[in-house]
């Protein structure tokens, strides 16, 4: 099984291949980034790829990270994956950031609760808590800044993702300390990869998961005058 692993949802933009049957990956490459990511990401894969010494027909599937997270970056990454799926004749899978936020501890300890938790700005929250065996307590979905803080807190939790940090500072006095709290602006593009190696769900057309209407909205009230 060989994967090409691609995140542009968050603050990075990020590649990887994966070979599982050589026992681990092949070439990754992640850059910090806000904005840019329709300028970074071929490149960068083209990069990737080569490092690995394959060709997009030497690959089984495509792995695309689709959110929640930035509407821009959701869809550059989103539509690589399309094109070079379509391309190559290729599958893709589908994964939350949610999911790969949760990955590598899930990994570690699959028998203790888990909040991934993105910020979304504005005091909410983009969660999805997990319980034994990574099943989903809650689903993806936003939450506010509270809502998030009472389903951490109810029972002793690992806390990770970009909203992290936001949780644990809004802690409720007097309850139980989370168990662990690791803060990221992006998931791990290794782990992204590995979680599309053994993903049973593939599709040829896959969709960004926003979660949340767009902030900005065209200004209907705002004409420009006919000349």
């Amino acid at each position: 099984m060989r994967v090409l692993a691609i995140d542009t949802a968050l603050a990075a933009c990020s590649a990887a291949v994966l070979d599982v049957e050589s026992g681990g990956l092949l070439a990754h490459e992640s850059l910090p980034m806000e904005r840019g990511h329709a300028e970074a990401l071929v490149p960068m894969i083209a990069r990737v790829m080569s490092d690995a010494g394959l060709d997009f027909a030497e690959l089984d599937r495509i792995a695309v990270t689709i959110g929640p997270g930035s509407f821009t970056g959701l869809r550059v990454g989103v539509s690589a994956a399309r094109g070079i799926a379509l391309a190559a004749e290729k599958p893709i899978v589908a994964l939350t950031t949610l999911a790969a936020f949760a990955a590598p501890h899930i990994s570690a300890d699959d028998t203790t609760p888990l909040l991934s938790a993105i910020d979304a700005r504005n005091e909410q929250l983009y969660i999805q808590l997990v319980g034994r065996g990574g099943r989903a307590i809650v689903a993806p979905r936003l939450a506010g800044l509270r809502e998030a803080v009472r389903l951490a807190s109810g029972t002793p939790t690992r806390i990770v993702g970009s909203g992290a940090g936001l949780v644990q500072a809004n802690w409720p006095a007097g309850t139980p300390a989370p168990l662990f709290v690791e803060t990221s602006t992006a998931p791990d593009i290794d782990w992204v990869a590995r979680l599309g190696a053994v993903a049973a769900d593939t599709t040829s057309e896959p969709k960004p998961l926003y979660l949340r209407n767009p902030d900005a909205r065209p200004q209907d009230a705002f004409r420009l005058s006919r000349r």
